[in-house]
């Protein structure tokens, strides 16, 4: 139904799973045959907010955080009002402790209730209303940093026009966090401190607690800045028998810099709990801290020994994998510790508070595995852009850091090498000893030219030579055995790509791989490679054999299948000649020969 490849937005109805509709009346239009992709595209939404006097009157309805507080953003929209009353009477904030300051805000409170006609609250609750007069006047941190985030987030909603922004009110609090006993105003005095304002809600004696505490953080990337900055700023670990112990065995990326923010450019490189903790001091000059670079795991247990793990009051876990949070949580649970457990994936999170006795650990629920693509579905049948950068991933790392550590591998110790191999005897041992044969011989580059070529003939593989095996094997009118087209929804019939140096998206391509394999090889890289001009020149000189499809090609379609690798008979047969091969091979190597791999860096 060509009418509809014009590009412009339609209304779908009647979603079901192999069909919709669409509101337009399409009598006229040509007749739809099969197939075609439809993109789903939100639509741009126009909010208008009212202004504060108008908002203030009529809120509207509330953002709700916690659906357990169902009633409680209409009575804090009041308080708050009740509030600005009290400061502009009073020209200042309620005193901590002060129940004569607390009957003011109830009684503001009470008269501008009474005077609301389809607002008003019907009970007022007293001790949510004295909690409020009493912590009026103190910024906690974890409050700031909480709505610091979400204003942040507020702010590049407004910049970008992108994700629904806060409508006019939201109310957050956290009640439950106080004293569960009244506090005697004596624990509430001013210290003359930086910590007036905690010891103002939570009481002197706390706040001693924190600053005595001995806190271990493991690791230091995204929430360890963030739990190492909150810490600082509260004063935790800050007194004379307090230590905060940081590890983290990894170092500092440029790409961390957006959002690990103690770090800066010129840390680059260093370890980063050192710098965090160097950080953390000049936010605190009183905290003290010990910064590790050693993975917390049972190998290191010598250092994080049982009196470590004694003397500790509270762990926080900053991870980013699942095995290191299941040991720390194993650790927590032995040692009865408690353990402030959190994660973010984009702009999702989650956090767990786990108390000995009191709450479930970490181990004791998992989260269901998550869906990975078919390898079928990500070599040879892509049809979303994570496919695409999985199979990229996937390349990326077998042929610039596996391979090249298999090689390492082999010509450290050619003898282990070969007995595990045919050991194994299966398809990997096999399609291992290919790759290694190839890098050490067919492929084998010397200059940055063989890099060129190499990068040249990669992209005729990957982007034609693939592409017209699979549709030779699958033409555009093949069916499955049943009848029905096997190009349908959701594979894409591909077509190959015509190689042009006048592409900058293909010379991009050349150059990134040319670079990378002459790193692997330790070839010095020129800097002509960076004039597009220049590259296309060299890149004119590679010779470009045609491509014949082959019969009998067999291409995975099973979706279960989890290796593209076919086993046959004679594996162990194909093995030793391969490594037959490559034993005369490595005797016209260079002594002391072996390859670079490279990690992929994001």
């Amino acid at each position: 139904m060509t009418e509809l490849n014009d590009g412009k937005p339609r209304k779908v109805k009647n979603a079901r799973p192999y069909s919709f509709s669409i509101d337009e009346d399409t009598t006229n239009y040509s007749a739809y045959e099969k197939g075609g992709i439809v993109t789903q595209v939100k639509q741009p939404k126009i909010i208008n907010f009212k202004p504060l006097r108008e908002a203030l009157k009529d809120p509207g309805d509330f953002l709700l955080s916690d659906f357990s507080k169902f009633d409680r953003p209409p009575v804090l929209h009041l308080a708050f009002q009740a509030l600005d009353k009290f400061i502009q009477e009073l020209g200042r904030f309620p005193v901590a402790g002060s129940e004569e300051d607390a009957q003011k805000i109830i009684s503001l409170f009470t008269n501008i209730n009474d005077n609301l006609a389809d607002e008003r609250v019907e009970e007022i609750d007293h001790k949510l209303l004295c909690h409020f007069a009493f912590g009026a006047r103190a910024v906690l941190n974890p409050m700031a940093a909480m709505f610091g985030g979400i204003v942040g987030q507020e702010v590049v909603k407004a910049c970008s026009g992108k994700f629904h922004p806060l409508l006019q009110f939201f109310y957050f609090d956290s009640v439950e966090s106080l004293p569960s006993e009244p506090l005697d105003p004596r624990d509430l005095q001013p210290l003359n401190s930086r910590y007036d304002a905690q010891i103002s809600v939570f009481g002197s004696k706390l706040q001693k607690k924190l600053e005595e505490a001995k806190v271990f953080v493991v690791g230091s990337g995204a929430l360890g800045c963030e739990f190492l900055k909150n810490l600082a700023l509260m004063g935790v670990s800050c007194g004379n028998q307090g230590k905060l112990t940081i590890t983290d065995d990894d170092v500092i990326e440029k790409s961390n810099l957006s959002r690990q923010f103690l770090f800066r450019d010129w840390n680059i490189g260093q370890a980063k709990s050192t710098v965090a903790a160097s950080a953390a001091a000049l936010i605190n000059p009183h905290l003290n801290t010990e910064a590790l670079q050693i993975r917390a795991n049972p190998e290191t247990e010598n250092v994080f020994n049982d009196t470590f793990w004694e003397n500790l009051n509270v762990v926080v876990n900053a991870l980013d994998n699942v095995n290191a949070r299941l040991y720390i949580d194993q650790r927590c649970l032995y040692f009865q510790k408690p353990l402030l457990e959190s994660g973010t994936l984009g702009a999702k999170c989650n956090t767990q508070m786990v108390i000995p006795h009191l709450t479930e650990n970490y181990g004791a629920s998992r989260d269901p595995p998550e869906k990975q693509a078919p390898m079928c579905t990500v070599h040879s049948f892509p049809h979303n852009i994570d496919h695409c950068l999985t199979w990229a991933r996937s390349e990326f790392e077998g042929l610039l850091e596996k391979t090249p550590a298999e090689v390492n591998a082999y010509l450290t110790s050619p003898t282990e090498y070969a007995s595990a191999m045919k050991n194994a005897g299966d398809a990997q041992a096999r399609d291992n000893l290919d790759r290694v044969l190839e890098c050490l011989d067919k492929e084998r580059c010397e200059t940055f030219q063989d890099c060129i070529t190499w990068a040249r003939l990669r992209f005729e593989d990957y982007f034609a030579d693939r592409v017209k095996q699979l549709t030779f094997t699958f033409p555009e009118n093949a069916t499955t055995s049943n009848g029905t087209p096997f190009w349908s929804a959701p594979k894409r019939f591909p077509r190959p790509l015509q190689f042009s140096v006048d592409d900058l998206s293909h010379l991009q391509f050349l150059m990134a791989a040319s670079i990378l394999r002459a790193e692997t090889y330790g070839i010095p890289i020129p800097d002509w490679v960076k004039s597009p001009v220049k590259l296309a020149d060299a890149v004119n000189k590679v010779i470009v054999p045609d491509f014949q499809p082959k019969e009998n090609v067999k291409i995975e379609t099973d979706e279960k299948a989890t290796s593209m690798s076919t086993g046959s008979i004679d594996d162990a047969v194909v093995i030793n000649e391969l490594l037959q091969k490559l034993e005369k091979c490595q005797k016209q190597l260079p002594t002391g020969y072996k390859m670079n791999p490279i990690q992929f860096e994001k």
